[in-house]
């Protein structure tokens, strides 16, 4: 199917400003562990890259300063960085949630490696998904409180460490799309029963009869969860075409935004077995996805949250999220307020330095009279 621009999920702003929001909010986490929410900018200013920001540290902190307020430090007249009030309130509410919501922070990590081809993913694929799990950067660091017996860390075949999974109990793990089917009435839990994906076409587009055609059998082909082995399934099949697109489905289902740029997920086809072209699933099911190209990427964003808000569970931090959206934007208006004041501050410089001209013109003529 033609892909269509939707200017909805073009203007989400809890996707599309979540590029911008990460390395503030990496920068935050560093500032918010010190005693004083402070640090001198020397002792950042050269982990750009660390915090993906590709200026300098300190002019960066100086764009948002609804979040970093700059003062001068106590020694050499350093410039230091503090968190503004409002920063350190929602860094509060946030640190809150993830207390609060340990068990749905662990179900979600759980899921995630449960979905590889071998239940063990390495740790550098997890922590490179952490942002979109949303996970603290710290989670696995602190094992023993935010992991159960179910997990366990292992040495991977190519050397790296990894983190493994083990079904404790044999218990089925449904996906979204199985425990909504079952729900509705429309799914009880037989091996290979179809599942239909929910619909939501793109605006103004009428299929044409032969796709029409080719969606109605899709919906009828055989669903394997994506925690079931798929390794017996031909990749070319349609069986197995509806097993990358459950795969896609119930991956975005566990993100903060429900949304990821499509290249951080491609990186995962190694590890969740998945085909080499799999970035065709969002290209042809396009009633299901939305391929946004903002932001001078390519993000993919499941319809199916923002089409149906009871469909998937909200993630416990998304309104929060939401909240340091809402803080950044008012760094443009601070920063605005501040170029207009100093335009009328210089103006008005400008205008004493003229009546200090035009007095010494007129003394100059008296002193000629």
């Amino acid at each position: 199917m033609k892909w269509k621009k939707d200017s909805y999920f073009d203007s989400i702003e809890r996707i599309h400003k979540s590029v911008e929001l990460k390395p503030i909010l990496a920068l935050k986490n560093v500032i918010a562990q010190e005693p004083s929410c402070s640090i001198p900018i020397s002792a950042i200013s050269k982990r750009g890259l660390e915090f993906d920001i590709h200026i300098k540290v300190a002019r960066f902190l100086r764009q948002y300063p609804s979040f970093f307020e700059e003062f001068t430090g106590p020694l050499y007249s350093l410039p230091w960085f503090k968190l503004t009030q409002e920063a350190i309130e929602i860094d509060r509410e946030e640190k809150r949630v993830y207390e609060e919501c340990r068990d749905d922070l662990r179900e979600r990590l759980k899921r995630f490696v449960l979905m590889s081809k071998e239940k063990v993913l390495p740790l550098k694929i997890i922590k490179g998904m952490e942002w979109y799990l949303g996970l603290p950067s710290d989670f696995l660091e602190h094992f023993e409180v935010n992991l159960d017996d179910s997990f366990r860390f292992v040495e991977m075949e190519d050397g790296l460490k990894g983190l493994a999974v083990e079904n404790i109990g044999e218990e089925k793990v449904l996906s979204v799309l199985q425990r909504n089917a079952m729900k509705r009435g429309l799914y009880v839990g037989e091996p290979m029963e179809p599942i239909e994906f929910p619909f939501f076409p793109q605006k103004g587009l009428r299929l044409k009869r032969k796709i029409d055609h080719w969606f109605n059998e899709f919906q009828k082909v055989p669903y394997v969860s994506p925690y079931e082995d798929c390794s017996h399934l031909d990749p070319d099949s349609d069986v197995g075409e509806k097993r990358v697109v459950g795969f896609l489905h119930e991956l975005l289902s566990l993100f903060v935004e429900h949304s990821a740029q499509r290249k951080k997920l491609l990186c995962l086809k190694k590890y969740f077995g998945l085909p080499q072209k799999v970035h065709r699933a969002f290209e042809r099911h396009t009633h299901l996805f939305y391929l946004s190209l903002r932001n001078n990427t390519c993000t993919a964003i499941l319809k199916e949250p923002f089409c149906d808000k009871y469909a998937i569970e909200e993630h416990p931090l998304a309104r929060v999220r939401e909240k340091y959206i809402k803080l950044l934007k008012q760094s443009k208006v601070i920063l605005k307020t501040r170029r207009v004041k100093n335009q009328f501050d210089d103006q008005g410089n400008l205008g004493k330095d003229l009546d200090c001209e035009d007095e010494e013109r007129r003394e100059r003529a008296d002193c000629s009279v």
